[in-house]
């Protein structure tokens, strides 16, 4: 099967850094969120990028227009330390109608398999009307890792990553029915969930 068998989506990918914004130095965030996401998913992705400086008002504002342009996901990354500087969370709670915990504890845990420096982490996921909004590190290493989780030598998971229950978030909230490539990370959706396979 090749795309155009898969139901297309438009994925919003936002890269939160004053300056790489200004052009100090080449941004890293948004080609990692590309490449992973085309290496994860089979489905067809209209990328929407946008690259902002860490402020408030404009990261609320990019988020909003995101999913008002149709983007079923949204994920950011940088901004989510403790550094002054650092207001990419509560720029997202900002526009959430809904918060989902989950993923920001799953990022944690797994940033802790590498550096103890991982419980610093503010990474938050809400939903806004159908998207879903997850801020990631800001390392495209630890983006990677995030999404991925941890695997074995022999391939198999040692650690979920969180992307393994996008897809299944995405179904709820009345999205696009994403399929993954499972050698890079397996979608979970309980039995009843699942769609037959295609010919």
């Amino acid at each position: 099967m090749d795309g155009a068998d898969f139901a297309p989506v438009r994925i919003g990918i936002v890269s939160v850094s004053d300056r790489a914004s200004s052009g100090v130095y080449e941004d890293k965030g948004l080609p990692a969120l590309q490449d992973w996401l085309t290496r994860a998913l089979k489905n067809p992705i209209a990328f929407e990028p946008r690259l902002i400086p860490d402020e408030a008002e404009r990261i609320s504002a990019a988020l909003v227009e995101l999913v008002d342009a149709g983007c079923s996901l949204v994920l950011t990354t940088g901004g989510t330390g403790p550094a002054l500087r650092d207001v990419t969370p509560e720029a997202t709670l900002a526009v959430a109608h809904k918060e989902m915990p989950g993923f920001g504890e799953q990022m944690r845990q797994i940033g802790l398999r590498f550096v103890p420096t991982a419980i610093l982490s503010r990474q938050v996921a809400v939903i806004r009307d159908r998207s879903l909004i997850i801020n990631l590190p800001g390392q495209p290493k630890s983006i990677a890792e995030t999404l991925e989780g941890l695997k074995a030598a022999d391939g198999s998971q040692i650690v979920p990553g969180i992307f393994a229950a996008v897809p299944y978030c995405i179904d709820l909230i009345g999205g696009p029915y994403l399929e993954t490539h499972d050698d890079v990370c397996k979608a979970f959706r309980p039995k009843s969930a699942i769609r037959p396979a295609r010919d």
